[in-house]
C-alpha cells in the first residue's frame, strides 16, 4: 500500500533518526511514573508529619498535586507546543523536571514539598504534550499506531524500572526517592542535539481546508477525554490505595514499590500488543477489551488474602491500560488538525492527570463506606458491568 501525500512529504521533511525516537521514548519513561515516584514513602511521610492537621489528606496530596498542575496545565503546553514548537517546550520541561523533582528532597515543611510537587506536574503536562505532538508530526498510519504504542510501552516500562527502585530507596530514606527526577538530566542533551521537528502544516484527512477542527468532531473528542478520565480515575487506584491495602498484608515499602511496578510491567505489555491488535480490532472493541481488563483486574485486587492474588490482579489490569492510552492517543491523533495537534493532544493529558487527582478523593468514601479491598471490587464490577453494556452502542456508532 502506497504512503498517503501527507505522509511521504512529513517523512521527506523530517526522518527522525534513531537518536532522536531514543530521546522521545527515554522522555517518555519520565512521565506516568513521575507522581507515583513517591509512592513507596506515603507510609513514612505520614508519620514525618503526624503533628500536621489533616496530614492524612495532605500527605496523599503530596502524590496527586502532581498531577493536578499537570491537567491544570497542559492546555497552556499544548498551546506553546504550537507556537513556540515542540522541541523548545520538551527542552525547557525536562530542566524544570529534574529541578522540581530533585527539590523534594531538600523540603523542609510540607507546603514546600507541595510546590516542588506542583511545579513537577508543569514540567511533566509539557514533556507529554511535546512528545505526543512530535510523534503524531512524525508518523501517519500504521507508523503511528505502532510509535504510539512503543511510546506507551516506555512511559510504562518507567514505572517497571524506578518504581521498584523508589521503594529501595524509601526503605533507606523516604526522601531518598526525590533523587530519581534526576534522570531527566541524563535525556536532555539527547533531545538537544538529536530531535528536530516535524511539519505542522498537513491536516488531518477528517479536518476541512482550513486547518481547524470541524464542528463534527467535538463530541468525539470530548468523549475521549471523559473516557481517559474515568479510566485512570480508577487505574490510579494502585499507586494511591494499594501501599496502605499492601500494609495491612504486612508488607513494607521496598515490596509496595515493587507490586505497583507489576501494574506498569503488564500495561507495557498491553501497549506493545495494541498494533497488531489495532490491525485486528475496531477502535470501540479495543475500547470495551480495555475497560473490561482493568475492571476485572481490580475485582481480583478487592478480593485478594495474599500478595500473590494482588499481584494478578494488577498484571491483569494494567494490560488494559497499556490497551487503553495508545488507543485513545492514536483516535485523538487521527481526529486532530496538525495546527492544532499539541492543543488537542493536551486535553488527553488534563484527562489523565485530573482522573489521577481526583482518584483519591472520590475513592475516599466509598473506602469509608467498606475498606480498602471493597472499594477495588466495587470499582472493579462498575466498570466490566459498563464494558459489557456498552459494547453494542459503541459499535452502532462506528456503523453511523
Amino acid at each position: 500500500m502506497s504512503a498517503t501525500p501527507g505522509a511521504a512529504a512529513r517523512r521527506d521533511a523530517v526522518t527522525p533518526t534513531r537518536a532522536a525516537r531514543g530521546a522521545v521514548l527515554a522522555a517518555a519513561m519520565l512521565t506516568l511514573m513521575a507522581p507515583a515516584v513517591i509512592a513507596p514513602s506515603l507510609p513514612a511521610m505520614r508519620a514525618v508529619f503526624s503533628d500536621v492537621a489533616g496530614a492524612d489528606v495532605l500527605v496523599r496530596l503530596v502524590l496527586t498535586i502532581t498531577s493536578l498542575a499537570i491537567g491544570l496545565t497542559a492546555p497552556l503546553a499544548g498551546l506553546a507546543a504550537d507556537r513556540i514548537g515542540r522541541k523548545p517546550l520538551l527542552v525547557g520541561s525536562l530542566v524544570l523536571f529534574a529541578v522540581a523533582g530533585v527539590a523534594g528532597y531538600f523540603a523542609e515543611t510540607i507546603g514546600v514539598l507541595l510546590a516542588t510537587r506542583a511545579l513537577l506536574g508543569v514540567a511533566v503536562g509539557g514533556i507529554m504534550t511535546a512528545v505526543g505532538a512530535i510523534v503524531t508530526d512524525w508518523f501517519d498510519g500504521p507508523e503511528r499506531a505502532s510509535f504510539l504504542g512503543l511510546q506507551q510501552a516506555f512511559a510504562s516500562l518507567g514505572g517497571v524500572v524506578f518504581l521498584p527502585l523508589a521503594g529501595l530507596l524509601a526503605a533507606i530514606h523516604w526522601k531518598s526517592p526525590f533523587w530519581i527526577y534526576a534522570a531527566a538530566a541524563v535525556v536532555l542533551p539527547f533531545a538537544v542535539l538529536a530531535v528536530r521537528e516535524g511539519p505542522r502544516d498537513n491536516a488531518s484527512r477528517t479536518i476541512g481546508s482550513e486547518g481547524g477542527p470541524r464542528p463534527g468532531i467535538l463530541r468525539p473528542v470530548a468523549g475521549l477525554y471523559l473516557l481517559a478520565f474515568l479510566v485512570t480515575l480508577a487505574f490510579y487506584m494502585a499507586p494511591t490505595q494499594l501501599p496502605f491495602l499492601l500494609a495491612e498484608l504486612g508488607t513494607g515499602p521496598a515490596v509496595a514499590g515493587a507490586v505497583i511496578a507489576a501494574t506498569t510491567l503488564s500495561s507495557a505489555a498491553g501497549a506493545l500488543a495494541f498494533p497488531r491488535l489495532r490491525a485486528r480490532w475496531t477502535p470501540s472493541v479495543i475500547t470495551a477489551a480495555s475497560v473490561a481488563l482493568l475492571g476485572l483486574g481490580w475485582v481480583l485486587v478487592g478480593t485478594a488474602h495474599t500478595v500473590a492474588q494482588v499481584v494478578a490482579g494488577l498484571l491483569v489490569g494494567g494490560f488494559g491500560v497499556g490497551l487503553a492510552v495508545p488507543n485513545l492517543n492514536l483516535r485523538l491523533s487521527d481526529l486532530a488538525p496538525a495546527a492544532h495537534r499539541g492543543r488537542i493532544l493536551s486535553g488527553l493529558v488534563t484527562g489523565i492527570f485530573l482522573g489521577q487527582f481526583l482518584s483519591p478523593l472520590i475513592v475516599q468514601p466509598l473506602i469509608r463506606t467498606t475498606d480498602i479491598g471493597g472499594a477495588f471490587l466495587w470499582t472493579g464490577l462498575a466498570m466490566t458491568t459498563a464494558a459489557a453494556l456498552t459494547v453494542p452502542l459503541l459499535k452502532s456508532r462506528e456503523k453511523e
